[in-house]
């Protein structure tokens, strides 16, 4: 009997310990401390991936800054120049309303005391027509490359340095007249009015040269382009007076219409 009620004891106390409930707690434990690494975890790389944003706003800011601040200086530059420019303009305006009225005096008197100016005694003597040439093959030669530069090259900058030599080398040429017409159309071209205008009045001061009268009508483009216009009313005005049915005197009357 008491072997008996000893292991029914004993099968009692093992029913109650295999029957007992695992224990909760270390279970949640795990569980939680599983979600609060993934959650720590997560808050990081959210940071991280926060901060890495910033610093891409910040550079592509400071790149539009720089962006900017470059244009600002190019555009102040550009404006600075532009200025510049406009000064030198007025400046040059100056010069050549001094210069234009200088040489129409020059030429008023020159007229009323029937002398030519600017041109050697021994060429005045020998009429610059459309028909002289020279026996000088190199004075030839030269005056026929600058040319040719103008009409079939069309190489402007290197005819303007040639028609230059050319005048210092043959400064009593008989194709003086024309060779300084094609470097006042040269200069004209390039609107470097000074030298265009004096470029033209050695033409002008040589009454035998068939380019006188289209000389005279660029002279008044190159005061009408200046905003003298007095001066080029003047010098359409001769052309009138002097040239009469030519074509000169045509496109000459169309300039001064213009400028009513």
């Amino acid at each position: 009997m008491k072997r008996l009620m000893t292991l029914s004891l004993l099968v009692s106390a093992a029913s109650v310990t295999f029957a007992a409930p695992a224990p909760v707690s270390d279970l949640n434990s795990t569980t939680q401390s599983a979600s609060a690494s993934s959650s720590s975890e997560s808050s990081v790389q959210r940071l991280e991936r926060l901060l890495q944003n910033s610093n891409r706003l910040q550079v592509n800011l400071q790149q539009q800054v720089d962006d900017m601040s470059l244009e600002i200086s190019e555009l102040r530059g550009a404006l600075e120049q532009s200025q510049y420019d406009s000064n030198q303009m007025v400046l040059r305006q100056k010069e050549l309303f001094i210069e234009l009225d200088k040489m129409r005096t020059e030429l008023a008197e020159l007229k009323q005391n029937g002398v030519a100016a600017a041109v050697p005694v021994d060429v005045q003597e020998q009429p610059q027509t459309a028909g002289t040439y020279t026996d000088n093959e190199a004075e030839k030669a030269a005056y026929q490359t600058a040319v040719d530069l103008v009409i079939k090259q069309r190489d402007y900058d290197a005819a303007l340095t040639a028609f230059e030599a050319f005048n210092k080398d043959y400064p009593q040429s008989v194709y003086s007249a024309n060779s300084n017409y094609w470097l006042g159309q040269l200069y004209f071209t390039k609107k470097e009015d000074i030298d265009s205008a004096k470029a033209f009045a050695i033409v002008v001061s040589n009454q035998d040269s068939n380019k006188r009268a289209d000389a005279l009508v660029k002279l008044g483009e190159i005061a009408a382009r200046n905003g003298n216009v007095t001066a080029a009313k003047q010098y359409y005005q001769q052309v009138l007076d002097e040239y009469q049915g030519s074509a000169s005197a045509t496109k000459a009357g169309e300039r001064m219409q213009a400028l009513n």
